[in-house]
């Protein structure tokens, strides 16, 4: 077997090279071929083609991106030669928005640029902080966009608005004039809007660990605050308000909050993800709930705890997906490490939700201690992960008769209603806009 092909995916030219890594499959298209599941391709503007060897025959290579798409290649391996696949997603809007892009974040460059008319989705929770009104013909000129966002960046926040009741707070009170002073510990920091291209109507917002940091090219940010264990950002469009959970520290990597105003019909208003290389696809496979597709990528739980400093927000992300995906009763290698993950970190709360939910699973272990830890994990204040949310209701719903447990998951489930689910990390719809 000397045949190969040489896959990879190419992003926009311009721009960052935005090296990722996504996974696909290379199925024959005979019965005589050689089925590959789960393969790993690399992605960026010229990235090195991962080469998988094949008997000689013709091929179905798919590639399944962050977003839930599907793409595919007819691909033909010849003996004693490499057979280049080439998937092409070089056609992003704008070129510092190419990994927003590949994360399924936004729509093609022909959405924004040439378009007269944008299809209107039907439901208010698609790809819009504020829905415009529909015109007789059932489209939106692209000329009606003429909302803009306002970020502010809570860099220090107190720990005791971390609480369900207090964000629920902030949803019922509409008449208060800002969300971030109140739950700022230090001063919070308006955020200039971003001069790269296309920030009139997506603009995209970049931190590290300190706080603001310029992509590429940019401007500069002003020196940043106090940086607490929590940071989030305020978007306001037009009356609307999110609270983005900001998942930092992460590593060495930065974090990009895209905020897309053209109303659209997929996706979401704001959108975070973690420039990661290796990670980042995968922490978008786990909040589409594909954790199969995410353990390839996601599961190096040790490594994240053991690196030097931690990344205890990424070893929860892979605990997530070994939870998920690892369905044995008895011990396994990483309990340890979730045992670790809670114990070492009380500001994240889903580490102490993931301890629990393995012991509600596990026959044999004492239901009060499950029962104290999912307590425990919702004293600590709202988790970072959309998904964490799920967890911790289904878990305090198995209590129905413990009073402390049932006024507890009154409040998750009424915070979840304000969640959008399809975010890996907490976004909260405080307040609709209109238009």
């Amino acid at each position: 077997m000397t045949a190969t092909l040489a896959v990879r995916l190419l992003l926009s030219p311009t721009g960052e090279f935005n090296e990722a890594v996504i996974v696909g499959d290379i199925r024959p298209a005979d019965l005589d071929g050689t089925s590959l599941r789960n393969v790993l391709i690399p992605c960026g503007r010229s990235p090195e083609p991962t080469s998988y060897p094949v008997a000689p025959g013709r091929y179905l290579v798919s590639a399944t991106l962050p977003s839930g798409m599907v793409l595919t290649k007819d691909a033909e391996a010849v003996e004693g030669r490499s057979a280049p696949v080439d998937f092409d997603m070089t056609d992003s809007p704008y070129g510092t928005h190419a990994w927003q892009y590949l994360m399924g974040n936004i729509e093609p460059e022909r959405v924004y640029h040439g378009a007269t008319e944008v299809p209107l989705p039907e439901s208010v929770a698609s790809r819009s902080m504020v829905a415009p009104a529909v015109g007789e013909d059932g489209f939106l000129p692209e000329s009606a966009v003429e909302v803009s966002a306002r970020a502010t960046w809570v860099g220090d926040s107190l720990p005791a608005r971390w609480s369900y009741a207090s964000m629920l707070a902030l949803e019922q009170d509409p008449a208060m004039p800002s969300v971030a002073p109140l739950i700022a510990r230090s001063a919070p920091r308006p955020l200039p809007a971003p001069a790269e291209s296309g920030a009139d109507v997506t603009p995209l917002y970049r931190f590290g660990p300190d706080g603001p940091v310029p992509a590429p090219g940019g401007t500069a940010p002003a020196p940043g605050g106090p940086v607490g264990e929590r940071q989030f950002l305020v978007v306001e469009a037009a009356g609307a308000v999110r609270l983005v959970t900001l998942p930092l520290p992460w590593g060495t990597s930065d974090v990009e909050v895209l905020v897309n105003l053209r109303q659209s019909p997929t996706g979401s208003a704001v959108a975070v993800t973690v420039r990661d290389p290796r990670l980042g696809a995968g922490l978008a496979y786990l909040a589409q709930g594909a954790l199969d597709r995410a353990a390839h990528l996601l599961t190096d739980v040790e490594k994240a705890l053991r690196s030097d400093p931690p990344n205890p927000l990424a070893a929860a992300a892979g605990s997530y997906v070994l939870l998920g995906t690892d369905h044995r009763t008895g011990e396994t290698h990483w309990d340890p490490w979730l045992r670790l993950l809670a114990d070492r970190h009380p500001w994240l709360s889903d580490g102490a939700i993931l301890r629990a939910v393995r012991l509600l699973r596990r026959p044999g272990a004492d239901p009060q201690e499950a029962r104290n830890g999912l307590i425990d994990a919702f004293d600590r204040g709202i988790p970072f992960y959309t998904l964490g949310l799920t967890w911790l209701a289904d878990g305090l719903a198995a209590y129905p008769d413990d009073p402390e447990c049932a006024s507890r998951l009154d409040q998750v489930r009424r915070l979840s209603w304000l969640a959008d689910m399809r975010e890996p990390f907490l976004i909260l719809d405080l307040r609709q806009g209109s238009a």
